[in-house]
């Protein structure tokens, strides 16, 4: 692919999401202006639409990523999309609640450049306006009315169970030494945390399309592949990203000590690299030269270089996974430009 060929697959792409959000965010925010107040206006705070005080705001509820792949998946697999709208704001809400409690345990300060709910309003506040968004998830599929909203719904229960795993996983990797995860538990870890749900957004797509099990399988694999990539590309954002495009500062997983998909794979390179990071790691705590040089290491490892060469390798996964829902990969040129444009992506 020419750098104009992807600039314009990515400027299709960004179009996509714009129209989702046109036709999802009226949903989404109708359901979240049905909390109870205090609740609500954390809810209303975190997608943008509000300022701490309850003032309007003018940020964005978020990329769309996910409830674009629902309705991608839909329209891929000959159904109509404007009957899954409610199908993909519960995935959009499903991923918020993941953000929000991820928040709280990593103790980010900042999301989407400014400071976190949990920062702003509290922790317990944060917490329960969580559990409040998955709860408001699943309602919405109980209420859709669809033949498939059942089984989306247990779907999409299931795959929260799934979510949780992974952050517990990767919480508990924290606190284990810097040779002490192997890279298979943190490609399963990576896998449940990030790829479960955007599986689970094209299975919901498939789903409302009225597609067979073997269909709904291969969009479910398709979205977990393409969910990995995802997570490599949002694990070297988070070492390398520039703060003014992602919202957090340099570093930010360095500095946490997260045992990331690079970090690890540099951790266990058997290089004098890595034998400095593991190093770095030891210490409790790292100002802002070792995350400097935490980086360096991760690079000269070859983290880098193979977290690129892993992103691309499961994007030509999730497209053969693909090719066995909709052979006739014409049909899905929009889940196809969201897999790239995620892939491809620097924030």
């Amino acid at each position: 692919m020419t750098s104009t060929d992807a600039v314009t697959e990515g400027q299709g792409a960004a179009a996509l999401l714009d129209r989702t959000r046109g036709v999802v965010d009226p949903r989404l925010r109708s359901t979240v202006e049905s909390l109870p107040g205090a609740i609500r206006r954390v809810a209303m705070y975190h997608f943008g639409w509000e300022q701490a005080d309850g003032t309007p705001a003018t940020g964005q509820a978020g990329k769309a990523i996910r409830p674009a792949l629902v309705l991608a998946a839909v329209r891929a697999l000959g159904g109509d999309p404007a009957l899954a709208v409610g199908a993909a704001a519960a995935v959009e809400l499903a991923h918020n609640f993941t953000l929000l409690h991820d928040d709280i345990v990593d103790e980010d300060a900042t999301r989407r450049n400014r400071p976190t709910a949990w920062t702003v309003f509290g922790m317990p506040d944060a917490l329960v306006t969580g559990d409040a968004m998955l709860a408001l998830a699943l309602r919405l599929l109980a209420e859709d009315g669809h033949p498939a909203s059942g089984a989306a719904s247990a779907r999409l229960a299931t795959c929260v169970i799934e979510l949780c795993a992974g952050q517990q996983a990767d919480c508990a990797f924290e606190g284990r030494g810097p040779h002490e995860v192997s890279l298979d538990e943190c490609l399963a870890m990576a896998t449940a945390k990030t790829g479960a749900l955007l599986g689970c957004a094209c299975a919901l797509g498939a789903l409302y399309a009225g597609a067979g099990e073997a269909e709904v399988a291969a969009m479910d694999a398709f979205g977990r592949e393409a969910g990995l990539a995802f997570q490599l590309i949002d694990d070297l954002i988070g070492i390398w990203g520039d703060p003014e495009r992602t919202g957090k500062p340099a570093g930010a997983d360095l500095a946490a000590h997260k045992k990331s998909l690079p970090v690890v794979a540099a951790l266990g390179s058997g290089t004098a690299a890595g034998a400095e990071l593991a190093e770095l790691y030891a210490r409790p705590a790292l100002d802002a030269e070792d995350i400097r040089r935490a980086a360096d290491a991760v690079e000269r490892a070859g983290g880098r270089d193979w977290a690129q060469v892993q992103a691309a390798d499961r994007m030509s996964r999730a497209v053969h996974q693909l090719s066995r829902a909709v052979p006739d990969l014409a049909a899905a040129g929009d889940l196809l430009a969201l897999a790239e444009f995620v892939t491809r992506r620097t924030r």
